[in-house]
């Protein structure tokens, strides 16, 4: 933005002049001016313009570009200083005013000297000018007062302190933009004229100067296509300066800056595929430019900054509307970040992996005198010297150990994590999950190498969710070997437990070694002992993290752990069954529990218990078994709870149901396993309902898809994946021993009676009394069936409303005990159908009917039933709710012989019906037909009173034989214009059979047919 200074405002004391400095800078909104202001006193020293060049022959420069000069053009030197002072244009001390204005103006010019800044001067007045033109005296002294303070017309303002104050403001901000605007297209000719001396041998660096600064001029005049042209032009000269260890830092950082300036006025101009093409290229041509060895280190930091940089201005111009996609988003610049983070991390821990007797060098060589460096990119110790020869090796070597040292003391980590977080931001903006999932395990890792054991943990939790769900086998296991190593630094029980079991699971890519390892520490911790530390973490973690096992061990808190294991991958699987899907009440319910090992070695469990909707059968399913506490890995496979890996192991229960569960359904809700001791510790693995765990339903699809032959096994073991859960079973009434036996002839017709006789036949032992039978429809069905059928117990009777759908306890008599329920389905028909169509007085179909215009009703019957049917009667009747229907606006009426013949005149009248109430204005038309010439009028316009006819006459007279078509008539009535002539058709004949001409026989055998 333009820089513009503001003198005379006392905004501290003066309330007028905070009112206006108030105005000028509160609340811009985007349509004001872009003009950066400041308030100064009036006689602030601005910086001292140095002594103009009057040649560039000798001159060697030092650098490109000065570390202060972007400053300094946008905070320090303006484009205009603006000299406030109150003064009305009827002020009695006239005289004394415009010699104090006129010597306020004069002090600013002198702190001024040799720049081409502007100066204006605004006038505070208490009253509203009245307008050009009417006011002399204001005319006369505003005349002698610009020549007074050698201004020209177009500098001096007037601001009136009234309600209209910002009004005001806005207008004095577009005049002194354009006093900007001035200023800064004289110092864009400045710098080109400069160009002028220069010569490509010695002066290369000068080239790239002074492009840049007109660039940076153009910008801040809002000149931004001419700003990207000079960008471009300076970045393609920074490109051809010769390159060398010792000035590659400084051409970067100068290509750094430059590409940032374009890209960011790209993506402006609404050219983000520019903006994209620029930073690629920009990325090719710096990414082999590492420079010294020894501080590579730096170049994958510069790396980093330049995508992160990118990521930002992506980010920033997507916030102003531009729309990114899933494949081009910033995310994809802030991981490209974060990957050069990363190797910087890498090459600082080889570079800078100094003794700790190394100390950093007195005096330090990256101090300046000023405190801060002459040119971008130079090295501290070595400013200005152009030499590729290093003059002073012993000092280069001590510049580049400062760095390392002072690189040794840099978080990476937090850089990496921040740069990480970015891009997981966006990938979860963009819906890229997979992408997001990748980030965060990198995240979580980060924060391993940082010692923030929880914060990873809990983004490799939320992680392993996704892995384990799509069965990405490898990463879940890297995860979780991390995720292992979290937990043990923080002497976490539970995590460090479920980590464990699943890393023995067959998820698990581990070898057998690293299983053994963790199994046996596992086991430790169950004994209430400290496991064994994990391979490659932190020593001085390690050390930590051993006095957190040692308190764990000697405090005498809850040792009872329960894990879910639905939600993970133990390295035991169970499964149980029920032996069928129901048990009558009186025989015993079954089912069994299989339980296979994954892990390496043989172990021990103490207890397997089992859960049901109903809590009273949970006693009966129990299996506990006592041993010692060194005998939970054991290498033998006796023992009754002892699995060995991979075989399958059965347990089988029973138990009897109880009568009030029939007609209930009996689940299992959990089954429990129980490893470990309650003196030590002691792990409830808890599968809910009848087994399974996260991935036992994907495994299970892929073994029913499978088409591998299964090798044989023995017939006391089963193969794993034929097994299914059957985790509820009914328990059901025992079987009656009673026989039912129902004879009937189907189809029942409707509304007609059908015969059902029904058998009941008792085969038990003893006798039981007043056994019932209940017949009639099926309860749950529609409920217009119920409703409109009857049952009657007597087949003579005739059926009518004030019977029931059902007929229960129908007395049969002493039978034995037992209750049995037969059901019967009976198709039923209807005796016939009967469909009614509407057609023409021609026989055709009609869709729609009309008013006073006649129709034919025909009735088609036809009989559904397999037996004959007799129709005593029958009726038509009509609906007691009549719709409305249409009229129709004209009606035809024709009259046409039954033949013609050739050659001979054949007379037609039409005969044209106003059926409505008003007048009709109609348009008819005749369409000639090949067969036929005609006389009459062919196109007429007539007008028909309400209800009345006009007669239409033509003579046609055919000139072919046979069913030829007739001139077609059109009727369009002016009044109606969605009144088409489809409607007429219908009234109107189209063809007509002509005879041949001259053959009498035939009209006579015609005549008689």
């Amino acid at each position: 933005m333009a820089f513009v200074t503001l003198t005379g405002l006392d905004v501290v004391y003066n309330a007028v002049h905070r009112a206006v400095w108030d105005a000028f800078c509160a609340n811009r909104r985007a349509d004001r001016v872009p003009i950066s202001f400041k308030v100064l006193p009036g006689d602030h020293e601005y910086p001292k313009c140095r002594t103009k060049r009057t040649s560039y022959e000798w001159y060697i420069p030092k650098g490109i570009l000065k570390t202060g000069w972007m400053n300094k053009h946008l905070n320090l030197v303006p484009a205009l200083v603006v000299v406030f002072y109150e003064l009305d244009w009827d002020e009695p001390q006239w005289k004394e005013k415009q010699l104090e204005c006129a010597t306020r103006v004069e002090i600013v010019r002198q702190s001024l000297q040799g720049r081409n800044t502007k100066v204006a001067v605004v006038l505070i007045q208490k009253k509203t000018p009245l307008p050009p033109g009417e006011d002399v005296i204001a005319s006369e002294r505003a005349a002698a007062l610009c020549n007074a303070c050698d201004l020209s017309g177009k500098s001096l303002f007037v601001l009136p302190h009234t309600d209209h104050l910002v009004g005001y403001i806005i207008r004095l901000e577009n005049a002194f933009y354009e006093h900007a605007q001035t200023y800064y297209y004289t110092e864009i000719r400045r710098v080109k004229s400069h160009k002028e001396f220069l010569n490509k041998t010695t002066h290369q660096l000068l080239f790239v100067r002074h492009q840049f600064k007109i660039a940076f001029f153009s910008e801040l005049k809002q000149d931004t296509q001419n700003a990207l042209k000079n960008y471009r032009t300076a970045y393609n000269l920074v490109h051809e300066l010769r390159a060398h260890e010792t000035n590659m830092l400084e051409i970067k950082t100068m290509a750094g800056f430059i590409n940032y300036k374009i890209c960011r006025l790209c993506f402006q101009h609404n050219t983000p595929l520019d903006a994209i093409a620029q930073f690629r290229k920009h990325i090719d041509l710096c990414k082999k430019k590492i420079g010294s060895a020894e501080l590579a280190f730096e170049h994958a930091a510069w790396m980093s900054k330049q995508f992160q940089a990118f990521g930002d201005l992506f980010d920033e111009a997507i916030k102003l509307g531009l729309t990114a996609i899933q494949t081009q988003n910033p995310g994809f610049y802030y991981q490209q970040a974060a990957y050069y983070a990363q190797e910087r991390k890498q090459l600082a821990s080889m570079l800078c992996n100094h003794d700790s007797s190394v100390t950093y060098p007195n005096p330090d060589p990256l101090e300046t005198q000023t405190g801060v460096l002459d040119f971008y990119g130079q090295r501290p110790w070595r400013q200005g010297i152009l030499s590729f020869d290093l003059s002073d090796p012993e000092k280069e070597k001590m510049g580049i150990l400062s760095l390392q040292l002072k690189e040794k003391n840099v978080l990476h980590s937090e850089l990496i994590i921040t740069l990480l977080s970015n891009a997981v931001a966006q990938f979860k903006k963009y819906k890229c999950p997979r992408m997001k999932s990748h980030l965060m395990v990198q995240m979580g890792e980060e924060y391993y190498y940082a010692k923030d054991y929880a914060k990873a943990l809990k983004l490799l939790d939320y992680v392993m969710c996704e892995y384990r769900s799509e069965g990405w086998w490898t990463l879940l296991t890297s995860i979780l070997t991390t995720a292992l190593k979290c937990s043990y630094l923080m002497a976490q029980l539970k995590n460090y437990i479920t980590y464990s079991l699943e890393l023995l699971g067959r998820a698990s890519t581990l070898k057998e070694d690293q299983k053994s390892r963790i199994e046996k520490n596992l086991i430790k911790v169950l004994m209430n002992e400290s496991p064994d530390p994990e391979p490659d973490c932190d020593s001085a973690a390690v050390k930590a993290s051993q006095k957190l096992w040692a308190d764990r061990v000697s405090l005498a808190g809850s040792n009872i752990f329960t894990i879910e294991v639905q939600d993970f991958i133990p390295f035991v699987q169970c499964k149980a069954k029920f032996l069928a899907p129901s048990f009558h009440v009186d025989v015993p319910v079954q089912f069994d529990v299989y339980l296979r090992a994954d892990c390496p070695h043989p172990i021990r469990f103490s207890k397997l218990c089992i859960s049901f909707s109903n809590q009273d059968y949970n006693q009966y399913c129990v299996v506990e078994e006592a041993y010692q506490k060194s005998d939970i890995l054991e290498q033998s496979s006796q023992g009754t709870m002892c699995l060995v890996p991979g075989k399958t192991r059965k347990f089988s229960f029973k138990f009897v149901a109880k009568t009030e569960d029939v007609g209930k359904k009996i689940e299992i809700t959990s089954v429990d396993l129980i490893l470990g001791s309650e003196s030590g510790r002691c792990v409830i693995l808890n599968w809910r309902g009848g087994g399974g765990d996260a991935s036992s339903s994907q495994e299970a699809l892929q073994a029913a898809r499978s088409f591998k032959r299964r090798p044989k096994l023995p017939d006391n073991e089963v193969h794993w994946d034929t097994l299914t859960i059957q985790a509820s079973t009914m328990i059901i009434s025992r079987v009656p021993n009673i026989s039912v036996q129902l004879r009937h002839e189907p189809p029942a017709l409707t509304n007609e009676m059908y015969c059902l006789i029904v058998t009941v036949q008792s085969h038990e032992e003893t006798v039981a009394k007043d056994v019932k039978l209940t017949a009639g429809l099926k309860p749950g069905q529609d409920a217009n069936l119920t409703q409109k059928t009857q049952v009657s117990l007597h087949g003579t009777d005739a059926c009518d409303d004030s019977f029931p759908a059902l007929l229960p306890d129908i007395p049969v008599g002493d039978l034995q005990p037992g209750e049995k329920d037969e059901t019967v389905t009976i198709d039923t028909v209807f005796p016939f159908d009967v469909a009614v169509k509407f057609v023409s007085t021609k026989l055709e179909h009609l869709d729609r009917v009309f008013a006073d215009i006649p129709f034919l009703l025909m009735t088609d019957i036809l009989s559904a039933s397999p037996w004959p049917l007799t129709i005593v009667t029958s009726q038509l009747q009509l609906s007691a709710s009549m719709t409305p229907v249409d009229q129709l606006e004209s009606y035809v009426e024709n009259d046409l012989p039954s033949f013609g013949r050739v050659r001979e005149s054949l007379p037609v009248r039409y005969h044209l019906q106003n059926k409505t109430n008003l007048v009709q204005d109609v348009e008819v038309s005749v369409e000639p037909s090949d067969a036929f010439m005609f006389s009459g009028l062919k196109q007429i316009r007539l007008r028909i009173l309400p209800g009345t006819q006009q007669e239409m006459l033509y003579n046609f007279y055919p000139l072919m034989a046979g069913y030829q078509q007739l001139p077609s008539l059109h009727v369009n009535l002016m009044r109606f214009p969605n009144f088409t002539n489809q409607l007429l058709r219908r009234f109107i004949p189209t063809h007509i059979f002509v005879k041949p001409q001259g053959r009498q026989a035939d009209d006579n055998s015609i005549a008689a047919a």
